[in-house]
């Protein structure tokens, strides 16, 4: 763009020209005049130059100080500007230069002012989504942390539902109807005095991997191994079907799988043993229990207690429930009464059954 420069005395230049003008030029013509006029004396000469020089001078400095003040005061501004002190736009009335300048320097500052707006609002912006981001990856990092917990206790198709549920759990102490079962090789002492320390292991290993996806599949959660006994535990989690179907199909399918595993260990000359299950319906309570040095979430109660002793009675391949497992079947599995049992600890009879598989 091309800078037309105003020659008017609303400019530095106009200004400047109007005083070297009074200031030097107009004292020597008029001395050169009146020299030329030969009939004005040396005497009047200096009475009427004096005046006229002196006016000039005056006149013309008079002019170029405005402006220097003009620019001193444009200078001061545009400094408290900036250091900060000053934020308003600067007002000044002085020669057409400087009055471009100060336009140009508001406009400016104003540019500037919203760009740092505009910066303000996307650090703001950027705090929040940082925030968000940092809140997000922590809520990843304990949701992946219950998930590995979880996983010690139920199986993948629960573990999403309890971390949906509110509190993100399993339930720190509670008192509640659950499902408790308990299955045990029998006669596994004698069996293993025939086999090493290494065999009695794999075959343990072999054996619980098998029972504890079958529990995980029927929405049971595993409380603990016990030598060679499993307790699992069933009703835990809302949403996850019949608790009490769920632990008798669980028990068939292990006595099944158990049959399927005994046929291979046949195959191989392998030790053979089988599997007496006890399940019982009731109240117990759910929570974390042990010492500040290892904690177990596990289930007490006198409804775990009578699934044990049943347990206890079963002979190999058999699956003994108890009255409220009974009431609590829908009628899917084929169910006879063993009418009342006397179990230890308790002093009336228990009302129990036999699951009969086809």
């Amino acid at each position: 763009m091309k800078h037309i420069y105003r020659r008017d005395y609303n400019t530095i230049g106009g200004k400047m020209l109007a005083a070297l003008s009074l200031m030097a030029v107009i004292p020597y013509l008029l001395l050169l005049y009146l020299f030329i006029q030969e009939k004005i004396t040396t005497s009047e000469t200096i009475i009427l130059y004096l005046p006229l020089i002196l006016i000039s001078t005056v006149t013309g400095y008079s002019l170029i100080r405005r402006s220097a003040d003009s620019v001193f005061y444009l200078s001061r501004e545009t400094r408290l500007v900036e250091n900060g002190e000053k934020s308003e736009p600067i007002q000044i009335q002085a020669d057409h230069e400087l009055n471009e300048i100060a336009t140009h320097f508001n406009s400016l500052i104003g540019r500037l002012d919203k760009m740092k707006r505009k910066n303000q609002e996307q650090a703001t912006q950027l705090m929040v989504y940082s925030r968000d981001l940092a809140l997000s990856y922590q809520k990843t990092k304990q949701e992946e942390e219950l998930r590995n917990r979880l996983s010690r206790y139920v199986g993948n198709n629960l573990v999403e539902k309890l971390i949906d549920l509110k509190g993100g759990g399993l339930v720190d102490t509670e008192r509640r109807q659950v499902t408790g079962l308990f299955a045990d090789i029998r006669s596994f002492t004698t069996i293993a005095e025939h086999m090493t320390a290494e065999n009695v292991v794999l075959m343990l290993n072999q054996y619980f991997s098998v029972m504890v996806d079958i529990i995980f599949k029927n929405n049971g959660l595993l409380d603990k191994f016990v030598g060679d006994q499993l307790i699992a535990v069933f009703g835990l989690v809302e949403a996850s079907g019949n608790p009490a179907e769920n632990a008798i199909r669980t028990a068939i399918e292990m006595q099944e799988a158990t049959e399927e595993m005994m046929k291979k260990r046949l195959q191989t000359n392998q030790e053979l043993f089988e599997v007496g299950i006890g399940i019982n319906t009731g109240n117990a309570i759910i929570g974390n229990i042990g010492s500040s040095n290892r904690m177990d979430y596990t289930v007490i109660g006198d409804c775990v207690n009578v699934a044990a002793r049943l347990e206890e009675m079963a002979i190999g391949g058999e699956i003994i429930i108890g009255e409220q497992t009974f009431l609590e079947n829908q009628g899917e599995f084929n169910i006879e009464s063993r009418g009342e049992v006397y179990v230890k600890n308790k002093m009336e009879p228990v009302i129990c059954y036999n699951v009969l598989r086809d």
